[in-house]
Formats: C-alpha cells, structure tokens, sequence
C-alpha cells in the first residue's frame, strides 16, 4: 500500500485548552491538517460533552463528536498545583495553545502566556473571546448571539420592521474559528524565524465586525445606516430569493448583460432599456417595484424548471434546500461533506466533511473524537519520559 504523504502540520503540538466551538473548532482545523492535538479538559469534561438535549448511545453530543475528531484528551484540574505542574510540563513540549476563557481567568490560574512564554519563549498561545482581551467590554460574558447583535450583524439581518433576527448559523464563532488558525499559523510561521513566539487577541467581536465590508462601506460613502435587506444584497439587483409558482428559488443578474439574458428569458425586453431599470443603479433604487414585476413572471413556472431555464441562459440560479437536501445532494456527496467515523460507543458517528481539500496532502481522520480523558496515561507518560 502507497504511504499516505505527510500532512502540512504533522510535527506540531496545540494544547487545546477551550471548550464549546470557537476554540475546539479552530483545533480541529489544526488537526485535521496533522497537527497533534491534545483537548486538556477539567475533570467534568467539555461541557459541550453533554449539551443539545438528545441522547446519544454514549455520553457524548453530538455536537462535540462535530468539533473534536483527531484529538487526544487529557484531563486536569488546572485549579490545583498538581494540575497545573503538568499542564506546565505538556506546554513545554507544545507549539500552540489555544484558550477561550473569560480575560482574567487564564492570570488566577496562572497558566497565561506571561507564565508559559517563561517556560516556552516560542509558544505560539492563542486567546478567544467574546470582545477580546482589552476594552470596556472585555470582562463580559460573550456568545455566538452578543457577538451578533453588538457588532451591528443583527441590524442589517431579516427583513426592515421585522423583529431582531440572528444568522441561522454561528457565524461569530466560526469566523473567529478561522481568524484564529490564520493568526496561529502565521505567529506560528514567524517564530521558526526569530525563535520567539507571541500571544494572539482573537474575538468573536472583532471577527463578526470584519465581515460588515459591504455595509460599513455603503455607511461611510452615504453617512445612512445599513438596515435589513432580506435576502437582496445593496451592491447588485436582482440579487435575491424570488417567488415562482410552488415557491421560492435563488437568482442573480448581477450585472448588465445578465440583466439583459433574464429580459429575454422572461420575454421582456421591454424591461432591458426601461428607464427605472436599465442601469444596477436604477435596479437598486427601484428594487421593490422591479422583483414585483419580475415575480408576475416567475409565477407562471415552477422554481426547478426556472433554475434549469436559467443556469441554461448563463444566469446564476439554484434552489432553496433543507440541511437534509443539501447534504443529501449529488454534489455534497461528491464532496463529501458528511463523513462516517468510527467510534468506540456510537459505532459509527457522521461528521461534517473538510471544508477546504488540499490536493497533494488530503486531510484525514486519524483519531475518533476522544473520549474524556482517553489518553491521560498515554500523554502522562509521554511527558514524564521527557517524550515531545
């Protein structure tokens, strides 16, 4: 059998001190890449261990069988000098940490990058947050949603006079995630260079903040706030979800020729010079009036034959799916995107594919998500054999 070529961070360490998504994402990520990954957990485990209200076979979610595949866990009471003496003796042999305690807490238990850049000058040593380690909001408790909804996401999410709606997913901590492993692998690059390593300030705040381009811009060019659009966008029209017969699909002419391509499929041409719409400004302005009259159209067809009728045009369309649709599809299982792994209690669990497919070194699942505390004597003893 041909060897399975060497993963791009085989060979480094992350002590992976954090729980919930942001932190346990982000080391996911590392070690999918090859990284090896240790989850240092207290006592009682993750506490996403046992969240999401549904039993599994075992005693573990779901969801951490989604956040924590090859991984090694190790318990510790970082509470107590015992713990802490080894958490220091296993910082010693790493290359990144990363944490997602509340600023401040990391200092009482005193395991900060002050005190582990002492022992390990080049550790790469990774904070997560809600608003970041400095500032007014520092000290506050911080989730996926007051990420959102501080930031100024939530203002510009929905529909205008609806009630305040949220991101269906957590895009806070996800974006913080990949903020964060963007950060550790280029901290990570420059220490090989200078020997030194450096702490790294990432939050959910900043994180969601740095996805407002399109809105931040429209506000500093027009001095109006942003407010919700639906499912439009303020750069092009039409850009948006529209009504066909038995229901909503996608669609966008993005740009004039576009524009052009869906008056003839529509058989309306009268529409292409037409003076509210014959330019994205005037499509922009007249937004409201032109999905009106575009919907009478639309409504005389089905949504599947008018994507197949676009896509055949050139014209960016597709359907509205269900999680259970999309991942059932052709393309997601051409992709892969929902794995099985093998596990000790559940038999078989589905884990979400790798997002992103390295062509020359595949990620690969090497480890089934831990159980709590499954490697303490093997890592205790790498440690105290002096073992890296």
């Amino acid at each position: 059998m041909a060897q399975l070529p060497q993963l791009p961070l085989q060979g480094i360490r992350v002590l992976d001190v954090s729980q919930v998504m942001a932190g346990p994402f982000a080391c996911m990520m590392l070690a999918d890449l090859g990284a090896d990954v240790i989850k240092v957990e207290p006592p009682e485990g993750d506490q996403t261990r046992s969240s999401m209200g549904f039993k599994m076979k075992g005693p573990d979610s779901m969801g951490f069988l989604n956040l924590n595949r090859n991984k090694r866990s190790v318990t510790l009471d970082l509470k107590s000098d015992e713990g802490r003496e080894m958490f220091y003796k296993l910082a010693k042999t790493a290359d990144v940490i990363v944490e997602n305690y509340r600023p401040g807490v990391v200092q009482r238990l005193r395991i900060d990058y002050e005190s582990i850049k002492a022992i390990n000058p080049k550790i790469v040593y990774a904070s997560i947050s809600g608003f970041g380690q400095s500032g007014p909001w520092a000290s506050r408790p911080g989730f996926d949603l007051m990420a959102q909804a501080m930031s100024g996401v939530m203002s510009v999410t929905g529909y205008k006079g609806g009630k305040p709606v949220k991101a269906g997913v957590p895009v806070a901590d996800i974006g913080c995630a990949l903020f964060a492993v963007y950060g550790v692998l280029s901290a990570y690059i420059g220490a090989q260079r200078s020997g030194e390593g450096q702490h790294i300030d990432a939050s959910l705040f900043d994180s969601i903040m740095a996805f407002s381009i399109w809105d931040m811009s429209d506000y500093w060019g027009t001095g109006v706030p942003p407010t919700p659009l639906g499912t439009s966008n303020k750069m092009s029209a039409p850009y948006q979800a529209v009504k066909a017969r038995d229901g909503y699909f996608v669609m966008g002419a993005t740009n004039q020729k576009l524009w052009t391509r869906l008056c003839e499929v529509l058989d309306r041409r009268d529409l292409i010079d037409h003076a509210d719409y014959a330019s994205v400004a005037l499509r922009l302005k007249n937004r409201e009036a032109m999905i009106e009259v575009l919907e009478q159209e639309f409504g005389k067809r089905d949504s599947a034959e008018w994507v197949e009728v676009l896509l055949a045009a050139g014209i960016p369309s597709g359907p509205i799916l269900s999680y259970p649709e999309a991942f059932g599809s052709e393309h997601a299982r051409h992709r892969n995107m929902c794995m099985e792994i093998e596990h000790p209690n559940e038999g078989t669990v589905k884990n979400i594919g790798f997002p992103v497919k390295l062509l020359g070194t595949p990620p690969t699942v090497r480890r089934h998500p831990p159980l709590l505390g499954e490697h303490n004597d093997e890592i205790f003893a790498e440690i105290n054999g002096g073992a890296s």
